[in-house]
């Protein structure tokens, strides 16, 4: 098998610590081969998203129907998509390709807030993307958002990701970093059933891109044929690697390393 191909549709972010800039170093940290469709140009810095535009979805349809005509892709990274129009071209793009898996992180809101997807896009994402996705990765404010149910507990958890798969998505990974406390649990729901991830919450400030690497970590896996369980895991660890060796580069959330 050549070297794995993921294609990345996501926002710029330009201090690289999030969006397709950390997706790509992502990729390439774990031996696979990133190819990057820009969604919207963000700017942001470590403490805020302060603007955002988003590119025409044409725009954005054309940069993924280059890459896949061509070089081709074993998996699909989806992050930020900004707009209905968006979110609608890019499921588009995708219907012509049923077997190249996807991964998407339903990128709702900036942590140092600013709107990444507008109302449009979440009730496109729900209606026509998401029975497209292999694997849905929202922390616990966008599971709320997207189910409209309270989730704050490991029992929230799983009945948002229950419904999440019941309306279409083959997978669901619901992260637990907002979770109180120092023990962190992320779970993952299947058709088949579900499993359960612990971690320790590391100590001082806040980090930088965290969904966007674990989510480009886990694609690169599911690209070089892993289990998704086994991506999953593998992308988990990557991310705590990185976690480990952030750094405060700027004047707010960590850089990873």
């Amino acid at each position: 098998m050549g070297r794995a191909r993921v294609l990345i549709v996501a926002g710029s972010d330009p201090v690289a610590g999030a969006g397709l800039q950390a997706d790509l170093k992502t990729v390439t940290a774990l031996g696979g081969y990133g190819m990057t469709v820009v969604t919207a140009i963000t700017v942001q810095d470590t403490r805020a998203v302060t603007s955002v535009h988003p590119l025409p979805a044409e725009l954005v349809a054309a940069q993924m129907r280059a890459c896949l005509q061509d070089v081709g892709a074993d998996c699909v990274k989806l992050g930020m998509l900004a707009t209905g129009e968006i979110v609608a071209a890019v499921t588009g793009v995708l219907e012509a390709y049923p077997s190249i898996p996807v991964v998407a992180d339903p990128v709702l809101a900036g942590t140092g807030g600013g709107t990444l997807l507008d109302e449009r896009g979440r009730e496109w994402l729900l209606r026509c993307l998401l029975p497209r996705v292999a694997l849905l990765t929202p922390n616990l404010p966008e599971s709320a958002r997207l189910t409209g149910i309270p989730v704050d507990d490991l029992d929230g958890m799983r009945r948002a990701a229950a419904m999440l798969l019941a309306a279409g998505a083959g997978a669901v990974l619901i992260k637990g970093g907002h979770l109180p406390g120092e023990d962190l649990v992320d779970l993952l729901l299947e058709q088949t059933g579900e499993q359960t991830f612990h971690s320790q919450r590391l100590p001082g400030s806040g980090f930088h891109g965290t969904g966007c690497v674990l989510a480009s970590a886990i694609a690169t896996g599911l690209a070089m044929g892993r289990s998704l369980p086994e991506a999953v895991a593998a992308g988990r660890a990557h991310l705590r690697r990185a976690m480990e060796r952030a750094q405060a580069m700027g004047r707010g959330q960590r850089l990873l390393g």
